[in-house]
């Protein structure tokens, strides 16, 4: 109770100050009486004399206590009336800052999610990946002999289908060491994760499932705990199911399994595939003591494989904590678009900044009469403050019903695979109290201005003058707030236009082949189903027959790794005639195509040299034979005759005989024709000799049709023809090939559509801040203009006169906003794709299209200026 004591205290020290006052003006006026003045006579002088009671009162309280709660909620309360007395002006204000606020605070939700928020795991600070890949054999060697860290393994992309329960479906999942789970700390909302010694050859057929598919697939039965199901051909037994939120390391996860760690598998123990590995620092450790250790693992790793490894395989051992591996690239990205929409703020913020020196003009009169009542600066400050304040707190309650809109646009444009976390970004209590605090500080800066300069009145002129006082000095900041505002604007547009440019050379990128007109299906059968090759490759056969005898269609093939979908399917080969003996080199990696003799034709891909594959190349006894690209032919036989030479895989034989050259097939993306850790790219014919990196044929497979009309109405029959050759194989991914191209640039797209609303708002806001300026202006210089007019000035002079004003505020602003994008756009070069940052092209259009819009802006109160009746403007003001 100690402050109702403080606050009992503060009243009687209040009261004994009002009681001295009033006794001393008693014993004056006595005073006066007594020298034979009448008591209103000596009332009114005793009170001259003593000098502005309430004033004097105010000074008192000040030097006792800061603001109490009942003068804050004063000023709540007149500054409520004081705004709704002018709603335009405050309907303007709140949603200026409304479309700031709400806008950072989406984005902010965004960044809180992927890059601030702490892992759900336990102690996730503890958690690290190490940034190589290793063999499995060589992950058994790191978790028995690392002492810094426990480890753990995982592979993601692990696609199996599940068939005896009803229509077959092709799940994604991941395949993980035994200690996983255990490892981050999860534990399973149904029955238990995996345990020690589950990885172990014979005891590796369990399963765990996420929550989505234990409810969509499995109806949420509390009893499938111990239930067997077959996955990818094999009976597993369903161990448990993951909380909602579990999504480690992709929410597309559908499933986890675990590895097959047997030492007698030496081509997938010590070969393919390799696995990222996440770790747990043990008690004691640091990332760089792990890193140390890693460093000297990596050195006697490489004499445990069973076959010579370049000392070069493992360059660095780098360990980085969990969150950063996770985040990625997406981290500058997102600090772009974070510094992008804090610009946006900062337009609005100078608008409304604009739009309260403007009114300020006008509340002089109402200030002087205030300071002349006794209201000194600090209160009038204070009054005005809050006044911004208010504007600011309901355009952050305004915003976050904008924030709430825009994280849902942003999710359904963002590519959930580019951006991590991106399912769980939301409006939770940290981005209630960015929001909250973006509100009050922003009311603060954008009316501090406003403030100062209504609380430095001259209470003598602006009694006189009214609003006509102080006109110089709120026109030059105006102006100044007006030049900043175009010159973010200027820094906003280029940068969009940078992305727009970048976006347009992307999509006039040619693929190397012709994506109109086909429809793509993913086709994938067991793998005991092909583990007899006649009986797989029968049913290839089998579906291009019966496809191409469909109605409407002109072509079809299969291909192993569609463009652009972002599979790589790759081998490591040796060339004729290129050092066999590499030395502390690595052997060249191949983006490896497997393909049916017709997939070139169907998708137009151009052979430049030799031939292509015909059907007898995909016989038993056929002679291996492949083709290559234009590039892999450069880079490895430069100059020299092509066809007739020989590559093959490390692990095989036999030689393939190089039939032809074909074009460069943007492979990875439109960006770049393969991934950069590829050497180049070959094609082989769909045959038994069509190895893949894991040494077996081909089994998941793409199918191609080329159709005479819509490729997408061949959706239902393709699924009709598959299901009635095999009803257990699944089809997914059924889409038309220019879906699969327009997918591929979602990510640059979805950059883009964002910098254009953030320069889009930039420019009207931008443009608003130069309209009111020079609208303010005439107003303020209509007697002037009256003068001028009288005088013998033409229409054409005066309006040459305003837009002389706007250009002025244009150029400033247009030039500094250019320096400042020239230095700014720099942060987004790894963003831009055949265009440069500095583009003149870009520099040149916006600050064109700036002044154009800011001339624009000046016109209509130059317009208004030249219609002045000289008698009415003379008289004004």
């Amino acid at each position: 109770m100690n402050w109702i004591t403080h606050l009992c205290k503060r009243r009687r020290l209040y009261d004994d100050l009002s009681e001295e006052i009033r006794e001393h003006l008693e014993e004056r006026t006595r005073e006066l009486i007594e020298d034979g003045m009448s008591p209103e006579e000596a009332s009114l002088a005793a009170r001259r004399s003593f000098g502005n009671v309430t004033l004097f009162e105010e000074r008192g309280r000040q030097t006792w206590h800061w603001m109490s709660l009942r003068d804050f909620l004063a000023d709540v309360r007149y500054g409520l009336r004081a705004l709704r007395k002018n709603p335009s002006f405050t309907l303007v204000a709140v949603l200026t800052l409304a479309l700031g606020i709400g806008a950072n605070s989406a984005i902010f939700s965004l960044v809180d999610s992927v890059l601030l928020r702490l892992l759900p795991f336990v102690q996730p600070d503890r958690l690290v990946a190490a940034q190589n890949y290793y063999p499995q054999g060589g992950f058994v060697a790191m978790r028995t002999n690392l002492q810094a860290m426990d480890v753990a393994a995982y592979l993601e992309g692990q696609e199996l289908n599940l068939t005896g329960e009803g229509e077959p479906e092709r799940l994604y999942g991941a395949m993980v060491s035994a200690e996983f789970c255990s490892l981050l700390g999860v534990q399973a909302e149904q029955g238990r994760v995996f345990q020690a010694g589950d990885d172990q050859p014979g005891k590796d057929a369990k399963v765990i499932l996420s929550h989505t598919l234990w409810q969509n697939k499995f109806r949420a039965d509390p009893k499938v705990i111990g239930r067997r199901i077959m996955l990818g051909g094999v009976s597993r037994e369903i161990v448990g199911v993951m909380p909602p939120d579990f999504h480690f390391a992709s929410p597309r996860n559908q499933f986890w399994v675990q590895f097959h760690f047997d030492p007698r598998a030496t081509q997938t123990y010590w070969g393919a595939p390799w696995v990222p590995v996440v770790g747990r620092l043990r008690e004691g450790a640091s990332i760089e003591t792990a890193h140390t250790e890693l460093e000297l693992f990596q050195r006697r790793l490489l004499t445990m494989f069973p076959w010579k490894m370049p000392s070069t395989t493992w360059q660095t051992a780098t360990v980085v904590p969990l969150q950063q591996q996770i985040v990625g690239e997406v981290q500058s990205k997102l600090l772009i678009l974070f510094g992008a929409v804090a610009l946006v703020l900062l337009i609005a913020a100078a608008n409304v900044a604009n739009l309260l020196l403007a009114r300020a003009t006008v509340r002089q009169r109402e200030m002087a009469v205030r300071a002349t009542l006794g209201a000194g600066r600090w209160r009038i400050c204070r009054q005005l403050l809050a006044e911004s304040m208010l504007l600011g707190i309901a355009g952050a309650l305004v915003g976050l019903a904008f924030a709430y809109f825009g994280i849902s646009w942003l999710k359904s444009m963002l590519a959930a695979g580019d951006i991590p976390r991106l399912a769980t970004v939301s409006i939770e209590l940290r981005v209630l109290l960015f929001t909250a605090s973006l509100g009050i500080f922003t009311g603060l800066a954008f009316g501090l201005a406003p403030a100062l300069q209504l609380s430095r009145v001259d209470l003598t002129e602006s009694l006189k003058t009214g609003s006509r006082n102080a006109v110089g000095a709120s026109h030059r900041l105006r102006a100044g707030l007006a030049v900043s505002e175009i010159a973010l604007a200027v820094v906003l547009v280029t940068a969009a236009g940078l992305m727009m440019k970048s976006l347009w050379q992307l999509m006039h990128v040619d693929p190397g082949f012709h994506s109109e007109s086909i429809l793509s299906a993913r086709i994938t059968p067991n793998q005991a189903f092909c583990d007899d090759f006649g009986r797989c490759q029968s049913f290839y056969n089998s579906l291009i027959h019966d496809v191409r005898s469909l109605p409407g269609v002109s072509g079809a093939a299969l291909v192993n790794a569609l463009p652009l979908n972002g599979r790589v399917a790759f081998i490591a080969a040796r060339f004729e005639g290129y050092p066999q003996d590499l030395g502390d080199q690595l052997n060249p990696l191949l983006f490896d195509s497997v393909i049916t003799p017709d997939y070139l034709s169907v998708m137009q891909v151009p052979l430049l040299q030799g031939r292509g594959f015909v059907d007898t190349d995909t016989l038993p006894n056929a002679e291996p034979v492949a083709l290559i690209t234009a590039s892999t032919a450069r880079k490895y036989w430069p100059g020299q005759e092509v066809l007739g030479r020989h590559v093959k895989p490390v692990w095989e034989n036999h030689w393939r005989r190089i039939v032809g050259v074909v074009a460069d097939v943007h492979e990875d993306s439109l960006s770049a024709i393969l991934p950069s850790w590829i050497d180049g790219a070959i094609y082989e014919p769909y045959s038994e000799h069509a190895d893949l990196i894991n040494r077996r044929p081909a089994l998941e497979m793409t199918l191609v049709v080329r159709g005479t009309n819509d490729a997408s109405s061949f959706g239902g029959a393709l699924r009709q023809v598959i299901a009635r050759l095999n009803h257990e194989v699944p089809v997914t991914e059924v889409e038309t090939l220019q879906r699969v191209v327009s997918r591929s640039v979602s990510a640059p797209r979805s950059m883009m559509s964002l910098f254009a609303i953030f320069g889009a708002l930039a420019v009207v806001l931008g443009a608003v801040g130069v309209y009111g300026v020079i609208s303010y202006s005439v107003e303020q210089r209509t007697s002037e203009i009256g003068v001028r007019m009288a005088l013998g000035a033409q229409r054409r002079d005066i309006q040459l006169l305003i837009l002389g004003q706007g250009t002025r505020i244009a150029m400033l602003g247009v030039s500094l906003g250019l320096g400042g994008a020239l230095v700014l756009t720099r942060l987004m070069t790894k963003l831009l794709y055949g265009v440069t940052a500095s583009d003149p092209t870009i520099f040149i259009a916006v600050a064109i299209s700036l002044t154009i819009v800011a001339l624009a802006a000046s016109y209509i109160p130059a317009l208004r200026a030249v219609r002045l009746d000289p008698l009415v403007a003379l008289r004004h003001e």
